[in-house]
């Protein structure tokens, strides 16, 4: 994708981080888990090729309010809002599409680096093997965002400075479990409940499409990490276990203030301070951004991370509550509506599948769709 596209300056078009990262290699090629090679099968056979999986014939209104209900533009309700002429509402949101489906773009580059890194350093075959056809799930979600931006949307933002910092320190770490703790887990699980939301809100169809099959992958990548880590975990010390928590807690924060959009209302040439007052204080990005934890909680949960500091930290940020949530089901969802989109596929050509795209989440549904109803009917938050 050309530079020329971004709308704000790129410095530079190659990022490079130090890091030393050591080669493992294994002789013990039968050493393997039952799990891990049927999540392995799963890789191979679900592969997907976006050029002839996504009709990309349909065309995307950039600025219309059906890519995504205005209750999701951060600063609707606001008297910033308030004030903007409809042609500025549609540049607005032309904006708003253009920094999401950047910073989608940007963190599945990172994805890619970071599933090849695992299979240069984790210990055991069968993570090498499952992490190869990662590699491959990871290359096709660059390929297929940067598509979209490039001949849908028609704009991009660079990457986001906290995203870009925690992807600093996931990709610098030499040790494998970091790297799959950072990636697979945190970062996957918060890409996992955002991409959710397009699917099960935006009435595009080309984007509900796409990110349905990119949460299929998602959700083994996810499913991959726990399973790694689920292992591996018990043996930590308590000072080691403690400096994943320590970590755990640091890339949350970072992740959550990764959505305040600084960069588009910069360009915009909206007052920034305002903007970002009203983008903490409104109870409908409250809810959105508590959605978008969804994923990470009760994995990290799962994983014994657990400790008073995480849960702390989970409480401040509103998204405790998700502790109880079975990440299995979570990702079986995900699994069956990319399998229902492809039976009709199958039955009624891509073009009609990728149109009729439907079928929620019923949980997330009924909170998200409270969420926009609430933000609909009431005025700015106080």
């Amino acid at each position: 994708m050309s530079s020329r596209i971004y709308t704000l300056p790129v410095d530079q078009t190659k990022w490079r981080i130090d890091g030393a990262a050591t080669s493992v290699f294994t002789w013990e090629y039968d050493e393997t888990r039952d799990r891990l090679l049927t999540l392995y099968e799963k890789g191979k056979e679900r592969q997907w090729n976006a050029n002839s999986r996504l009709d990309w014939s349909i065309e995307v209104d950039p600025g219309s309010p059906d890519n995504f209900p205005d209750a999701s533009v951060p600063i609707y309700g606001s008297d910033i809002w308030e004030r903007m002429s409809e042609r500025e509402r549609r540049e607005l949101r032309h904006h708003t599409a253009a920094w999401t489906n950047s910073q989608f773009l940007h963190g599945e580059q990172g994805a890619l680096i970071c599933a090849s890194k695992i299979v240069q350093t984790v210990p055991d075959i069968d993570s090498k093997f499952y992490a190869a056809t990662q590699v491959m799930d990871e290359a096709r979600h660059v390929e297929t965002y940067s598509r979209y931006l490039r001949e849908k949307i028609g704009l991009a933002y660079p990457i986001n400075p906290h995203l870009k910092a925690l992807l600093t320190d996931v990709v610098s770490d030499p040790r494998w479990d970091i790297t799959n703790l950072g990636m697979q887990v945190l970062i996957e699980g918060l890409a996992l409940a955002a991409f959710a939301l397009i699917r099960d809100f935006s009435q595009e169809p080309l984007a509900k499409a796409l990110n349905t099959y990119v949460m299929q992958d998602e959700a083994r990548h996810v499913a991959f990490g726990r399973l790694a880590l689920r292992e591996y975990y018990p043996q930590l010390t308590d000072a080691e276990r403690a400096e994943r928590e320590d970590f755990v807690v640091y890339a949350c924060y970072l992740m959550r203030d990764r959505f305040r959009a600084e960069e588009v209302w910069e360009h915009l040439g909206l007052p920034l301070e305002e903007c970002l007052d009203y983008v903490e204080r409104s109870d409908v990005l409250r809810e959105f951004r508590t959605m978008l934890f969804s994923r990470i909680v009760p994995t990290v949960k799962d994983l014994g991370l657990f400790g008073p500091r995480v849960r702390a930290a989970f409480e401040d940020m509103g998204v405790i509550g998700f502790q109880d949530l079975n990440p299995d089901d979570l990702a079986a969802s995900d699994e069956q509506m990319a399998l229902d989109l492809d039976r009709r596929r199958d039955g009624s050509g891509v073009e009609d599948a990728t149109r009729l795209l439907a079928g929620l989440d019923p949980a997330r549904a009924a909170e998200v769709g409270a969420a926009i109803q609430a933000g609909e009917g009431d005025g700015p938050p106080t």
